[in-house]
């Protein structure tokens, strides 16, 4: 699913001033702290949307979470929504 995000928010998020920053503020944090702050975005917009991946200036992957940023600086996360497998399988 890829939806669009606030980049100003984005930049707040992770206290930076450019999309090019975002990996190396990422890489300070924990892996815990930045999968709940990019799974926020989603509870804040979970209207589907469109990106020409023609048109990708700089993507970023973080784990599960993809970010691209197009040349009209509007900024895009794709993410792979997990399964929730908490069940155990049968031996028999």
């Amino acid at each position: 699913m890829i939806i669009q995000i606030d980049k100003d928010l984005l930049f707040n998020t992770f206290k930076i001033d450019c999309f090019s920053k975002l990996e190396d503020s990422a890489s300070m944090m924990a892996p815990s702290l930045v999968e709940y702050y990019l799974h926020d975005f989603t509870t804040i917009n979970s209207e589907i949307s469109y990106i020409n991946k023609t048109n990708i200036q700089q993507s970023i992957y973080l784990d599960e979470y993809n970010l691209y940023l197009d040349y009209s600086e509007d900024v895009f996360m794709e993410f792979i929504e997990k399964e929730d497998q908490y069940e155990t399988e049968s031996l028999w």
